[in-house]
């Protein structure tokens, strides 16, 4: 999954949830385009080679077993990952891991085109707004 880097090298290989104290890691340009959600911008890349989807479950890092497990019982899985999701515009970084789970899941049942055009309205409308996003 590409994206820009936020964080400077050396950071330990955790979600940023885990970090103690994740500002200290944060490069100088790192908190605006976290703030803004421009580092998520080259993903685009992998929604146009079929890697990701526009809307859908937030991509797990390799190292997050809970948030893994919890979508595996809940066969959130299945889902391509995207872009953005219905857990992104119900919390996003303010939601616990079994929350974001139940959305995805949430997601997974009522999937539709309408449900996928309200959520890219709402993705726009939190990113112009930067409401949700912790670090």
């Amino acid at each position: 999954m590409h994206e820009f880097r936020t964080m400077k090298v050396g950071t330990p290989p955790l979600a940023t949830h885990l970090l103690t104290n994740p500002e200290k890691y944060l490069t100088p340009v790192g908190k605006f385009l976290r703030k803004t959600s421009l580092d998520e911008l080259p993903q685009l890349i992998n929604i146009i080679r079929g890697e990701m989807s526009v809307v859908g479950p937030r991509p797990a890092l390799y190292n997050q077993y809970d948030l893994i497990e919890l979508r595996t019982k809940a066969e959130v899985h299945r889902l391509v990952p995207g872009f953005t999701g219905w857990a992104q515009i119900n919390g996003r970084d303010e939601l616990s891991i079994p929350v974001k789970v139940e959305f995805d899941e949430y997601y997974l049942k009522h999937q539709t085109v309408l449900l996928d055009i309200r959520i890219l309205w709402r993705t726009v409308y939190m990113v112009v707004k930067c409401e949700g996003i912790k670090h």
